[in-house]
């Protein structure tokens, strides 16, 4: 389909809407994160026996959330990040230059993140996987789609290895006579997905409720790497980063297409892919939350499901959204402060949760994690349009830009949501 050529100020106005859309889906998938210990995060089951509440809570947020608005995000910095080097292009300025010094100034902004702040960083993880998109920027729209779709291919082949070796080590441990060291492997990967030792959960819950210093201590000691991380989901980000390349060459994420088209890839992508993911939540808790049935259900067998879902959701959007609309104003005022607000929900999470603040980790249901959702969003929807009617930028964005260009960036004056 050839796009329809818009206005530079629509095609932005159309990446904030989603990108708005999916900031605010990413609190609602890290909110366990931020107030359960780490193995709840895939798990539901990882602390005891849930309450129907926490299980309705959970079965929403994974059939419906998990993995999607994270999707969807990426998906966005691909199309931001290609639209920021095609601006550098046509303005004459040197776009690799442009390009990685943004992204070194992004890997240092999650670095801050993940070892000051948080464990779930993705920060840091985006600025080096957007280092190596770089290079596929002059690809043909078809060319994009179907790296994207061998990256997702990769992807799922690495997590069915990984499960493979799952169900092994399983089975070594469960053996008659089973060693010690057998035991301890199949631990060291159980805990991650939903079967954590009490004493694990002890020390995490210990930490998140002491001092800024004792979690300060307890990350240092115990996070991933951005490097480390980088060989284990690289591939999926990389083709969601493509497929948001693809989107935005091709008009599909610049709002070029029409609503009716729009409309119909929405209905036929989630008509397909929702009832695909309730299967999965549903086999997760026949199995009672096995730690191979979690991480089968979160990561190879979603994965396919993910990327057509992800999609489907940018085309309800881009169907639903009204130019001028109420709320597509907010939204897209969410989206252009995208990166304030995701950091910004941090620092409201970690001061509500963390001992330095409320305390109250480890301390609500699953269930009960969403009143703080609810009240962040309206916050969000609320205060990013006020703000973008007086400064150009977001605070964060504004200083992001400054540090990459090396140089002051003029911050007043009205930046109008359309």
């Amino acid at each position: 389909m050839t796009a329809r050529p818009l206005p530079l100020s629509q095609r932005i106005a159309a990446l904030d809407v989603i990108r708005g859309v999916a900031v605010l889906g990413i609190l609602a998938a890290n909110i366990a994160a931020f107030g359960l210990p780490e193995p709840a995060y895939f798990s539901p089951a990882a602390l005891g026996t849930p309450s129907r509440a926490d299980l309705v809570a959970w079965a929403l947020t994974f059939v419906l959330v998990e993995g999607k608005m994270r999707g969807l995000f990426t998906l966005l910095f691909g199309a931001s990040m290609l639209l920021v080097i095609d601006r550098a292009e046509a303005a004459g300025d040197d776009p690799a230059k442009v390009h990685y010094a943004r992204m070194a100034w992004l890997f240092v902004f999650g670095l801050v993140h993940l070892y000051l702040f948080w464990w779930g960083d993705i920060l840091t993880h985006y600025a080096l996987v957007g280092c190596i998109a770089y290079a596929f920027r002059h690809l043909r729209v078809r060319w994009l789609v179907l790296l994207a779709g061998a990256a997702f291919t990769l992807q799922t082949l690495e997590f069915a290895a990984i499960a493979l070796d799952l169900f092994r080590r399983h089975a070594a441990a469960f053996a008659a006579h089973a060693s010690p060291n057998a035991v301890a492997d199949w631990q060291a990967l159980a805990s991650p997905f939903g079967r954590p030792t009490e004493a694990e959960v002890a020390r995490e819950v210990a930490a998140a409720r002491g001092s800024f210093g004792t979690l300060l201590a307890w990350r240092w000691s115990t996070n991933t790497d951005p490097f480390t991380f980088l060989p284990a989901g690289g591939m999926e980000t990389l083709g969601y980063m493509l497929l948001g390349m693809a989107g935005l060459r091709s008009g599909f994420l610049s709002g070029a297409w029409t609503r009716r088209t729009y409309a119909r890839i929405a209905v036929a992508l989630l008509a397909m892919t929702v009832p695909l993911s309730i299967a999965l939540a549903a086999f997760d808790r026949a199995w009672g939350f096995d730690p191979r049935a979690v991480f089968l259900a979160a990561l190879p067998l979603a994965t396919p499901i993910h990327v057509p879902m992800v999609l489907g959701y940018a085309a309800l959007v881009m169907a639903l959204a009204r130019a001028g609309g109420w709320w597509t104003r907010r939204f897209a005022a969410a989206g252009r402060m995208a990166f304030t607000n995701y950091l910004g929900t941090t620092l409201v999470c970690t001061t509500i949760f963390y001992g330095y603040g409320l305390g109250l980790f480890d301390r609500l249901g699953r269930a009960q994690l969403y009143a703080a959702v609810v009240a962040t969003w309206v916050v969000i929807l609320a205060g990013s349009r006020p703000w973008l009617t007086r400064y150009r930028y977001g605070p964060l964005e504004w200083l992001w830009r400054s540090l990459a260009r090396l140089a002051w960036q003029p911050m007043r004056g009205a930046n109008p949501i359309r």
